[in-house]
């Protein structure tokens, strides 16, 4: 098959929406889909009033119009809810979803893919987090009921995501062993999916998507070219430099005097050895110029992925004030990012814009009250009773702690799931008629973004972005 020589990030919480994934597949490349907490996404949309009719559109295409009409029913509000007003909260995922957040949460991944796949013949693609488990399988079974074409993942060693690629194509369950802290030796616990029960014993024969795995050293290439349990397609090799979660150095951690994670020979990627596995990869992190295009393609990879560039695109999910004003700090000279070790409950390293008024800034996130109700990022773990609970490291110190957690986990950690879900207009507004502060997570790059905008303007298109990288012209 012959791959796309760019691969758009998929990017936070729906920056990397329907709108920009389907222009750059328009343009002939990879448009990606962010598969992140797209059920909030969904549910808050709707309560907007999907004032262009889009999402209703793609519902009404979903082959179960139960669903749909379910979750209308649940959510939609006809000319959109009162601006002060909060949202309705969708369901916390659990290790087994409730009936109505698996339907939720696999009709609003069909409805992302179907309308970035809607009016024209390229590919689509959706972009997911190894490390965000509890609604992996739904997601996944949602993107290839619209047809996706390639499943991206990194955060984590997703090996069993093949298989499971495998197992929903042909309508079979599908399961994913949970992490689970605290499990016994001999316990195990499992995600699992079963599409002839979603479809009451009639599950469709389905495309199974390409799987790139997003890496960031040959030896966990290596790993799941090996040892996954389905076929690898390729792989997206992603340097320290990229936006969002970063694989944390090799070794020891040491922090630069500023507080970055220091990174060293040792983590960068030995590109002979990608080169001998033989299979397609990309390079990842400030490839936005057509010279590193080139650069990487004479390295022995088929091209790139570039997020950066296209999050400040005209077709991104940002609040259009956030792009607006990065966009001036490039052009200024002044927009930069941070290498959060903290941050993120994850624990993994974490890029994070530096914009006035975010949690960027400590005051902000110093007044932020600590609340966990979307619950994406939460850890299973093992009662002392054998039963299961949730806590994320993001959540009240004082919930943390009562459910066995490390106070030392909860220093300096920020609430992902809601600040990035308010850098796209979609916070939750708290008492007080406190919105949300946004959490801007970008790559390096962001420093250059303002190349890409046209003479006298503060904006660009994804297609600027493409014809700068291949070097053509409009």
């Amino acid at each position: 098959m012959l791959h796309p020589k760019i691969i758009q990030g998929g990017m936070g919480v729906a920056v990397s929406n329907w709108r920009l994934a389907r222009a750059v597949s328009q343009a002939g490349q990879l448009g990606v889909v962010s598969g992140t907490l797209l059920a909030v996404v969904l549910a808050r949309r709707l309560q907007q009033g999907d004032p262009g009719g889009e999402l209703r559109r793609a519902l009404h295409h979903f082959p179960l119009p139960g669903v749909a009409t379910r979750v209308l029913a649940d959510y939609f509000v006809p000319g959109g809810k009162d601006p002060a007003a909060p949202f309705k909260l969708t369901p916390m995922p659990v290790l087994r979803l409730s009936p109505a957040l698996a339907e939720l949460t696999v009709l609003a991944n069909f409805t992302e893919v179907f309308l970035a796949k809607e009016g024209h013949d390229g590919c689509v693609g959706i972009n997911l987090l190894e490390k965000i488990q509890l609604a992996t399988l739904p997601s996944l079974y949602g993107a290839m009921l619209a047809g996706v074409d390639y499943v991206l993942m990194g955060a984590g060693i997703p090996r069993a995501i093949p298989g499971a690629l495998d197992h929903l194509a042909a309508g079979r369950p599908a399961e994913l062993k949970a992490e689970v802290a605290g499990a016994e030796p001999d316990e195990s616990f499992t995600l699992g999916f079963d599409p002839a029960a979603f479809f009451d014993g009639h599950p469709p024969a389905l495309k199974r998507p390409h799987f790139l795995a997003i890496v960031a050293s040959a030896t966990l290439a290596a790993t799941l070219a090996r040892k996954s349990n389905g076929r690898v397609d390729g792989f997206v090799v992603e340097g320290e430099i990229a936006g969002g979660h970063n694989a944390p150095p090799r070794g020891p951690l040491q922090l630069s005097a500023s507080g970055e994670p220091v990174y060293g020979p040792r983590d960068v990627p030995d590109l002979g050895k990608f080169r001998e596995l033989g299979l397609p990869f990309w390079l990842a992190g400030a490839y936005a110029r057509p010279e590193k295009l080139a650069e990487a393609i004479g390295l022995g990879a088929v091209g790139v992925q570039v997020g950066t560039a296209f999050a400040f695109c005209e077709e991104s999910g940002i609040e259009p004030d956030l792009r607006r004003r990065t966009v001036e700090l490039s052009r200024t000279e002044r927009a930069g990012v941070f290498t959060d070790p903290r941050a993120s409950p994850t624990g993994f390293p974490f890029k994070i814009a530096r914009i006035e008024g975010t949690l960027s800034e400590a005051g902000v996130y110093a007044e932020r009250k600590r609340i966990c109700d979307l619950g994406y990022l939460r850890q299973p773990y093992r009662k002392k009773d054998g039963t299961l609970g949730y806590r994320c490291a993001g959540e009240p110190v004082d919930d943390f702690l009562r459910k066995g957690g490390n106070p030392a986990d909860t220093e300096e950690r920020k609430c992902l799931c809601n600040g990035l879900t308010a850098t796209v207009g979609l916070g939750q507004m708290r008492s007080g008629l406190k919105p949300e502060p946004a959490l801007l997570t970008t790559g390096n790059d962001v420093a250059h973004v303002a190349r890409f905008a046209r003479p006298g303007g503060d904006s660009y298109s994804a297609a600027d972005v493409i014809r700068c990288l291949l070097g053509t012209t409009a």
